[in-house]
């Protein structure tokens, strides 16, 4: 089996039997609460596209040559990478939430390239482990969730230094068999609805941190694995039976904590120990691949916005005027311009050594440095748009009350033949994706995700050529 529908996904999950907590409670099917579920249906839609449009959400194997999910795919060449971009910002545009699958894609790439490195100066077995790892989740279809991000307790002490060293995750035993490790990895996205754990480090190690020095993948219902699901803006409005103000009525994301209590690892599923000097080129590399994919999900993300933000003009009667048309064409210049520049990362890629082919890791820096700013940009002018009312809404509780209901509908109907429901509909999916559950993705995780802002700076600054620069700069002045 190389391709799971959406029906053996969610079954899949069922039978999982991974340890999670949601608000205080332990939960048992992740599907079937709904908290969870929203982001279990959005990684689900992975699966359905790839049945439903195989030309975009497929690729052959370059290790089976078999048909398989696109997210389980290493990278072959330009046309992976652009058909990737193009794939994600689909899917932005069909949930208008994080997906969360592309992560893994990203980590499954870089593991592969890097694992060929160190093998390649250390004569380690770990690209072979690696590709037989890779051949299961190809072969079964499975979700690996890219766990790199440490709690790290005093961010100006290197791991060893930490007074409490499980701040990251570390090797505390080694057998002949394999390592036991303890620490735990946060803003994991996807954590609660993927089958597989692929733990990488999250930043450049030394000597002294060896120990921190660790790759590995294991099954999420592993011993020791618990799972605790992260709060979200306006979570708790998807427990109300009737659901239109929850916005996004069908989709969300997931990020999690996941602890590893003295988790064994066997040895067939390391993928480095101790090889501190590739902790830092893992990272960079993963980070590259990831910023790139962010300039085809939030734009897609963008799409809708966009899309809500042009119907709510319309409905209030707003939409033919200059300044609505000026603020709608920069929300989707901003948008474009992400997508661009994701594009042109993907074009101008490389291939490794282990034959891959990976972004263009300047263009991805500037793709994702662009998008820490412009989805703000993006959301700010559509609640300029969409007007206050976006925040200060009645419930649809009391829409349909029979006593004040009449109030509401009469008041928050739009221009003639715009129904209250239908305005309301709109200005909550808005309020969604730049204010509730929809912005963890679309905003804060823009900032956050794959790096920080000053992380792309100084990899920009790093991987400029400033001095052809100033070269051709000289020789046009005769110097």
């Amino acid at each position: 089996m190389s391709l799971m529908s959406k029906g053996q996904y969610l079954e899949s999950l069922s039978k999982l039997g991974h340890r999670v907590f949601i608000q205080g409670n332990q939960v048992v099917d992740v599907a079937k609460n709904p908290i969870a579920a929203p982001g279990v249906m959005a990684m689900a839609e992975t699966y359905q596209q790839a049945l439903e449009s195989p030309d975009l959400f497929t690729a052959k194997s370059h290790l089976s040559g078999e048909r398989i999910n696109r997210f389980t795919h290493i990278q072959q060449n330009s046309q992976d990478l652009i058909n990737k971009v193009l794939m994600l910002r689909e899917l932005g545009r069909r949930t208008a939430c994080c997906f969360q699958r592309c992560a893994g894609m990203d980590a499954i790439n870089s593991v592969y390239a890097i694992t060929h490195e160190i093998d390649a100066e250390y004569d380690t077995p770990y690209h072979e482990r690696f590709k037989k790892f890779l051949n299961d989740i190809q072969d079964n279809d499975l979700v690996p969730a890219a766990c790199m991000t440490d709690s790290k307790g005093d961010r100006s002490l290197s791991p060893s230094q930490q007074k409490d060293t499980d701040q990251y995750l570390h090797i505390v035993k080694e057998t002949d068999s394999g390592v036991v490790v303890r620490g735990a990895k946060l803003h994991i996205t996807g954590g609660v609805n993927s089958h597989e754990l692929l733990v990488m480090p999250t930043r450049a190690l030394r000597e002294e941190d060896q120990a921190f020095a660790i790759a590995f993948a294991v099954p999420a219902d592993t011993k020791g694995v618990t799972l605790v699901y992260g709060r979200q803006p306006s979570d708790t409005r998807r427990l109300e039976t009737d659901r239109p103000d929850v916005g996004n009525l069908y989709f969300g994301g997931c990020e999690a904590l996941v602890v590893f209590d003295d988790v064994f690892v066997p040895r067939e599923r390391i993928f480095m120990k101790g090889e501190y000097s590739f902790a830092g080129r893992l990272v960079e590399l993963f980070a590259a691949n990831h910023r790139t994919s962010y300039g085809g999900c939030k734009v897609g993300v963008g799409d809708v916005l966009i899309g809500a933000t042009a119907a709510i003009a319309e409905y209030q009667g707003t939409h033919t005027a200059s300044h609505f048309k000026d603020k709608l064409s920069e929300m989707i210049h901003l948008n474009e311009t992400l997508h661009g520049v994701a594009l042109a990362s993907a074009a101008q890629g490389y291939h490794t050594s282990s034959g891959s082919f990976v972004v263009n890791q300047l263009l991805a820096n500037v793709c994702k440095l662009n998008v820490t700013r412009f989805p703000f940009e993006i959301s700010r002018l559509a609640q300029d748009i969409a007007g206050g009312i976006l925040v200060t809404m009645p419930s649809i509780e009391d829409q349909k009350h029979p006593e004040i209901g009449g109030y509401v509908r009469k008041y928050m109907a739009g221009k003639a033949g715009v129904s209250s429901d239908q305005r309301m509909r709109v200005q909550r999916l808005i309020e969604n994706i730049c204010l509730g559950t929809g912005a963890v993705s679309y905003l804060t995780e823009s900032i956050h995700g794959a790096g920080s802002p000053q992380a792309q700076k100084i990899m920009i600054a790093r991987l400029a050529d400033i001095e052809g620069a100033k070269s051709c700069a000289l020789k046009l002045c005769g110097m």
